[in-house]
């Protein structure tokens, strides 16, 4: 099936605000809210494909959010653990393509945030409802030499940014629709995640929110 292109250039007079995280990573305030509605419609295409789902963890519970894949690989959750595999367990067939412009979208994201040579080839896509959460975890699955770019859109959510270790403070950033994310280096192995997803209703997604993570795995 061929999919449609969109242009996912931000609007020439959109200069995003950038907030600094911590060394090697910040916070592009507004830098995809006019892409929306682009990215959205690709991201319905992508679930009829490879639906969304809640994944078993490998000590027998279930993730909180439900995701789905596009690109090379998709990351993947059982009880033997969690990996990327470059095949949907869900469907057998290889995950969808990672649209072409959503790479080169995030390509020159990595850049505007510092990081020349962003190579991503997978995308993982959250479908969060309120009273749903993502862990403290690191990113440690893909390649760790390149960054991570994590865009959000619909209701407003609470990024928990921490530190190496599990055990280090943590801190609160409100992360509002169209703000992206860029850690590497330094940063890239911090601990992060959602707190709680509060209920609500936004113009553009109604009762959820979406986070795409694009990554380097191979």
């Amino acid at each position: 099936m061929m999919q449609q292109e969109f242009s996912l250039d931000p609007p020439a007079t959109a200069t995003p605000r950038h907030e600094r995280l911590g060394e090697g990573a910040s916070v592009l305030r507004g830098h995809a809210a006019g892409l929306a509605g682009d990215m959205i419609a690709q991201i319905r295409r992508i679930a009829a494909l490879s639906p969304f789902r809640r994944m078993t963890t490998a000590g027998g519970g279930m993730t909180s959010v439900a995701m789905t894949c596009c690109g090379a690989a998709g990351w993947c959750s059982d009880a033997r653990g969690h990996r990327y595999e470059r095949r949907d367990p869900m469907t057998g067939r290889p995950w969808p393509p990672l649209p072409p412009a959503w790479r080169a979208w995030a390509i020159g994201t990595a850049r505007l945030a510092g990081y020349d040579g962003f190579a991503p080839d997978t995308c993982l896509i959250n479908g969060y409802r309120p009273g749903t959460r993502m862990g403290l975890h690191q990113d440690g699955d893909e390649r760790t030499d390149a960054p991570v770019v994590s865009l959000s859109f619909g209701l407003p959510a609470l990024f928990q940014w921490g530190g190496l270790r599990r055990t280090d403070p943590v801190r609160r950033i409100p992360l509002l629709h169209g703000d992206v994310v860029v850690w590497g280096g330094p940063s890239r192995l911090v601990f992060h995640g959602i707190a709680a997803l509060r209920a609500g209703q936004h113009p553009v997604t109604g009762p959820c929110r979406y986070n795409l993570t694009f990554r380097q795995v191979w």
